[in-house]
């Protein structure tokens, strides 16, 4: 059996922002022509008024200050409100594997390693552009990679049950090196034009190196555990896929995109996500007091603010349980993985941390980590 470890951590950032004052003059101009237009059957009753948005309303409900978008000008659009991504031969590389080629590279950098010695790649991800062949593959191709790659989706825990898959094959024996990426164009996938999610998500890649903590070349973290549940819950979903045109009822349908019930969400699974914290450290044979620092999925600040409430047993102190949803907003899967490259390498020898994310499903993942 071997020690896995995380050695490298990278961070893909598109370079277009959108702020809150932006979003809301696209939104808010939507509203009006949108109002407008059905005038008649609003005053009927048949239909309801789109409420105005605002930019306080998006930061007390979120904790959200501005996005980063891989296509900003058409979400911005009022006619249009969604990202138009140009279209690619298949000659050329997918967007999601484009993106993931900076954050892998970067992460192989911090582990002083080169694509060659990786012989496992795993794209973890909420969405994947196309279903076969395997964007896994295509990265593992333009990086010049060996071994063998695959695709995995579990939402928004996609990167820690990633991590987990990758550090159970360490440990055995089967690969040396992996590289789990998580590349999320969660903008395409928004419903930009509803006002209580429009806000929510933004795009980010991001990627990890795991392998024997024997073989690492510098400071890194020992994954000492690793736990995943899921639950089944259809209050975060979307109802799109390659079926779409076998159903005759499904034109312009708003459960194609993301559909959530919010309080149903926050009243489920933060006791869900508080739990299995806690029993991951116990299982483990650790307890909240060993913890340096919480790496939450960034979903939104009030419910992190939360577990990090009852899982330390106090309010966390400054830096214990970083936030980056203000700069990011909801980046799906690589949300925690952010958090944990931008706020990990102040963290001593002998400091402990946990990487958790949770979200559709539902699904909890979590890893205990320790810094060497």
């Amino acid at each position: 059996m071997h020690q896995p470890a995380i050695t490298g951590s990278g961070v893909f950032t598109p370079s277009q922002i959108i702020t809150n004052d932006e979003l809301v003059v696209a939104f808010n101009a939507y509203a009006d022509k949108f109002n407008a237009d059905n005038a008649e059957a609003i005053a009927a009753g048949e239909i309801e008024t789109i409420a105005h948005s605002s930019a306080d309303f998006i930061l007390s409900a979120s904790g959200i200050e501005q996005r980063y978008v891989m296509e900003k000008e058409s979400i911005l659009n009022p006619d249009i409100m969604f990202p138009k991504l140009r279209s690619r031969s298949d000659d050329e590389p997918g967007i999601m594997a484009e993106m993931a080629i900076d954050a892998c590279n970067k992460a192989l950098a911090q582990a002083g390693r080169t694509a060659d010695e990786v012989d496992l790649v795993i794209c973890a991800a909420s969405n994947h552009e196309r279903a076969y062949p395997a964007i896994a593959v295509e990265i593992q191709d333009l990086l010049g990679a060996g071994g063998f790659a695959f695709d995995m989706n579990v939402a928004c825990s996609s990167a820690t049950f990633g991590l987990q898959a990758a550090a159970d094959m360490i440990r055995a024996g089967s690969v040396k090196c992996a590289l789990v990426v998580n590349p999320e164009i969660c903008s395409g996938h928004l419903e930009w034009r509803d006002r209580d999610c429009h806000f929510i998500f933004g795009d980010v890649c991001t990627a990890t190196v795991i392998e024997r903590a024997e073989d690492a070349k510098g400071a890194h973290f020992l994954v000492h555990s690793t736990k995943c549940a899921t639950q089944f819950s259809n209050n975060i979903r979307n109802n799109n896929g390659y079926l779409r045109r076998s159903h005759t009822d499904m034109e312009d349908r708003r459960d194609m995109q993301f559909m959530q019930n919010g309080r149903k969400v926050f009243k489920e699974v933060l006791p869900l996500v508080v739990n299995h914290i806690q029993g991951h450290l116990a299982e483990a044979g650790a307890s909240a007091d060993d913890l340096k620092r919480l790496w939450l999925h960034q979903a939104n600040k009030s419910m992190n603010d939360f577990i990090g409430r009852k899982v330390l047993g106090r309010v966390p102190e400054e830096g214990e349980q970083p936030n980056i949803l203000q700069d990011y907003a909801n980046t799906s899967s690589a949300g925690s993985i952010i958090a944990f490259s931008k706020y990990s390498d102040d963290m001593q020898p002998g400091d402990k941390g946990v990487i958790c994310s949770f979200g559709a499903g539902y699904s909890v993942g979590s890893v205990l980590v320790e810094r060497v």
